[in-house]
């Protein structure tokens, strides 16, 4: 029998064959129940459109993924516009432009008919699901950044977090109205509980903003929000000012789904001072643990270890201790910090590794002339260099838990960070360090690694994953690539060169009986910088007729090479055309391999 957080997962599978929401569903668990696409045929998927939606645009940091629903894809542009996109032939159906400024979003909420999403100056804006035309505007000022995080739509309200200030709360709103119907700050005021675990005055600049959506349990009657790294009046690094726990950074709050009334928290890092913010989207998830079925949420982390709570109270069914770290009492240091009796899956203090011992190397490996030190090791003057990073671990990209396999799986990096109160950043990343990453598969009844694969890039940056029911796990790298993984091993079984950075999740939705894999490819520049090529390519990819068989109804027969990229417009663009003329031609491919030079140019105009 599944458990109530499995079974209403189910259910939305076999009643809605899209991609609603961020995060797949309400428990942000990344997976689609669609099974037609499988290990036995998935070297036929192939591109069935591409639509370039900004017309060619090469710049800015694009983070958002786009969501499914009812045969239409939602996706937000590096301006932040929002584009209506048909999901069987890649049109527009409509398109939203914003009227304040340019702006990075992270994803739309749609439900009630509404498309919402905010803008520059805190503003809430609903859209008209049908038209684009605008519903409602309305201004949320004296709570935080209402900018970048993405929306999140349930039973007629909507929720969204803040970021990048000095202080920011989550907030529920009115779907209906627009209207605030609760806030939670991330430092307490005076009065309220967790405002002792500041020194001073130090909460009003103490950052802690929910910069990621949060999850959603409606049988709890729960709303799970992730807070980010404290801040200082100097920097990040610096908590000489700020005595004390510094709740609720680095935590994870439930709430009352109606009400935004503290339930429990659990605090990742007390009294940060290596902007380590542990601040991804929780996962919830139903798991055996010690024979005992238990309602879990999968917190974490920068730091490349999984807290795993249960759900209902906040308490470890698996084991957190609080284990004594190194202190300096310049900066006010906690004595200890909870570590999970399992361990991570990255390692915690890099290794000394001269160059040209060994290609490529070790991937947490010291850039030479740095002092190393493990993870939570202070500094003050001098800069110590840690691992996995204050950009690496698992950041902010999306994780994802299978109902197949039973496993989380994440990509994540290793960032070495060099910290001292001699840069005012959060920082250094030393010239020379590798930046690379991998995939991890986690066992969430017992917090142990299933599998781990090693990979070139660094995929902590947005660079989430999609699991579906026929074991496929698919992902982005920055250089471009699209890869399609064995679930259950890590094993590659596809790749495709989309032409930009991807720093989004891709998602799986049906039409007419057919799956689709889509992906938004824009690139950002954490933590390659303009090195990371920039698009606005929102692919669909589905399988390709095996060759000398008809196409589907409205589609022209397939040549006897049809599934192979080949070049369609004689430019040097590496476009394909490998699923032969769709019904609408905005499709253009791109064979797997290195990343394209890219041009300005749009091709084709369909």
């Amino acid at each position: 029998m599944l458990a109530p957080a499995d079974r209403a997962t189910a259910t939305a599978h076999r009643r809605d064959t899209g991609f609603p929401k961020i995060g797949g569903n309400l428990a942000n668990q990344n997976y689609s129940g669609l099974r037609d696409l499988h290990r036995g045929n998935v070297e036929r998927l192939r591109a069935a459109w591409v639509n370039d939606i900004e017309g060619g645009l090469m710049a800015g940091n694009s983070q958002s993924t786009a969501v499914a629903v009812d045969g239409v894809l939602y996706i937000e542009s590096a301006l932040g516009n929002v584009t209506a996109v048909d999901g069987r032939t890649g049109a527009v159906r409509w398109k939203y432009p914003q009227t304040r400024g340019a702006v990075t979003r992270r994803g739309v909420a749609v439900g009630a008919g509404r498309v919402c999403t905010c803008a520059n100056d805190n503003w809430l804006i609903a859209l008209d699901q049908r038209t684009g035309q605008v519903v409602r505007e309305r201004q949320h000022n004296g709570y935080g950044n209402l900018e970048k995080v993405a929306v999140t739509y349930h039973d007629g309200m909507l929720y969204c977090g803040t970021n990048d200030g000095p202080r920011g709360a989550a907030l529920a709103f009115d779907a209906g109205t627009g209207d605030l119907v609760w806030h939670f700050w991330g430092t307490p005021g005076p009065g309220e509980f967790g405002n002792d675990t500041w020194e001073g005055d130090s909460w009003q600049t103490g950052g802690a903003t929910p910069w990621m959506h949060c999850a959603i349990d409606p049988d709890l009657r729960l709303v799970y929000w992730t807070f980010g790294n404290a801040r200082g009046a100097r920097s990040s690094q610096d908590g000489s000012e700020r005595g004390g726990q510094n709740l609720f950074a680095n935590s994870i709050v439930a709430m009352d789904l109606k009400t935004g009334a503290y339930r429990w928290h659990f605090q990742s890092i007390h009294h940060d001072i290596w902007d380590m913010d542990n601040v991804m989207a929780p996962v919830l998830l139903d798991a055996r643990v010690h024979g005992r079925t238990r309602k879990l949420v999968v917190y974490g982390s920068k730091t490349g270890m999984y807290y795993i709570l249960d759900r209902a109270d906040g308490s470890a069914p698996l084991g957190i201790d609080e284990l004594p770290v190194p202190q300096e009492p310049r900066q006010k240091t906690w004595p200890t910090q909870p570590f999970p009796r399992q361990g991570g899956w990255t390692e915690l203090t890099p290794v000394r590794q001269p160059l040209g011992t060994e290609i490529p190397g070790l991937p947490h490996r010291a850039v030479p002339n740095y002092r190393i030190g493990s993870l939570y090791t202070p500094h003050w003057d001098e800069p110590i260099l840690t691992i996995p990073g204050h950009g690496g671990g698992a950041d902010w990209n999306h994780q994802s838990y299978s109902h197949s396999t039973r496993l989380v799986y994440t990509g994540f990096g290793y960032v070495a960070a060099a910290h001292s109160l001699t840069e005012p950043s959060n920082g250094l990343r030393p010239p020379g360090e590798y930046m690379t990453g991998g995939v991890v598969a986690v066992d969430p009844g017992t917090n142990r690694v299933r599998w781990k694969r090693n990979m070139p890039y660094s995929l902590a940056h947005g660079n989430s994953i999609l699991t579906t029911a026929s074991d496929l796990l698919f992902i982005g790298q920055p250089d471009g690539n699209l890869l399609c993984l064995d679930a259950r091993d890590g094993r590659e079984l596809w790749r495709w060169q989309t032409g930009a950075a991807v720093s989004s999740s891709p998602i799986s939705y049906e039409i007419d009986g057919e799956q689709y894999i889509a992906v938004y490819a824009g690139g950002t520049s954490i933590p390659y910088g303009d090195s990371a090529t920039r698009g606005d390519h929102l692919w669909a990819f589905r399988l390709a007729s095996r060759p000398g068989r008809d196409a589907r109804a409205g589609e022209s027969r397939l040549s006897p090479d049809a599934g192979q990229p080949r070049s369609c417009c004689g430019c040097p663009c590496g476009h394909s055309d490998a699923l032969g003329p769709p019904e609408v031609r905005i499709a253009a491919g791109r064979p797997a391999g290195a990343r394209p030079e890219l041009t300005s140019s749009v091709w084709p105009r369909g």
